[in-house]
């Protein structure tokens, strides 16, 4: 299973995944300091700011790494499908079921690393420039053991829910309907109307896990023997 994950990313040019990663996470860790730097010293203002900075970190690092996953679902499977290069991998004498698996691991291991060093990453460099702003060492804890603990299953959680996007791209047959599936997932896990979020709401989670569960046992279900779309 290894050999072909590592397959996958090979013949799907990983680098270039890991590039695209890279400079997405720069892109929020310079936002993120912007805000740090622009609250005010005033007891109100630093307390809010240092709640919505913990916030802030979690909530753009998962929208990205929720369309990321969705992006490279669309890519991995829902493309090879819809370009028909699906018929020559299923041509290899492998098991069907574990070569459309090992693609489904290649995507998720990939982004659950990014999602979980991308946030240690944040949280160090905020930590590290927290002199020059308001923030403070209760907003991020890292010499917590349940500090990291938190983000591992957090993380988890969020790629793993991302899988509901490739049974609709499967479904649709279209790539862009995983990507437009995996902005639905954000806004859904991440948004609010009004004062009311969803966001760290665990039945909610709870009930998208085994959605997306049921999507991977579907996207699986009669593999071995089912035409190629």
């Amino acid at each position: 299973m290894l050999k072909l994950i590592r397959l996958e990313w090979k013949k799907n040019n990983i680098m270039k995944y890991m590039r695209n990663a890279c400079i997405m996470v720069s892109v929020l860790l310079l936002l993120l300091i912007a805000i740090a730097g622009e609250l005010e010293a005033d007891e109100t203002r630093l307390a809010y700011g240092v709640s919505m900075l913990r916030s802030g970190v979690e909530l753009f690092t998962n929208m990205s790494f929720i369309v990321f996953t969705s992006a490279m679902l669309a890519s991995f499977i829902v493309g090879a499908y819809k370009n028909k290069t699906m018929h020559v991998m299923f041509s290899y004498p492998i098991s069907r079921k574990k070569i459309l698996l090992s693609q489904m691991l290649s995507v998720w291991i990939f982004n659950f690393t990014g999602l979980v060093l991308s946030k240690i990453l944040i949280y160090c460099a905020l930590a590290a420039v927290k002199k020059f702003t308001y923030i403070t060492a209760e907003g991020i804890d890292l010499g917590n053991r349940m500090f990291y603990m938190e983000i591992l299953v957090d993380s988890a959680v969020m790629i793993s829910i991302s899988f509901i996007a490739l049974l609709i791209g499967l479904w649709m047959k279209s790539s862009k309907a995983a990507i437009i599936t995996g902005v639905i997932i954000v806004c859904f896990t991440q948004g609010n109307i009004g004062t009311y979020s969803l966001v760290g709401n665990i039945p909610f989670y709870i009930t998208l896990l085994v959605i997306s569960g049921v999507s991977v046992f579907l996207a699986l279900y009669k593999i071995e023997t089912r035409d190629v779309l």
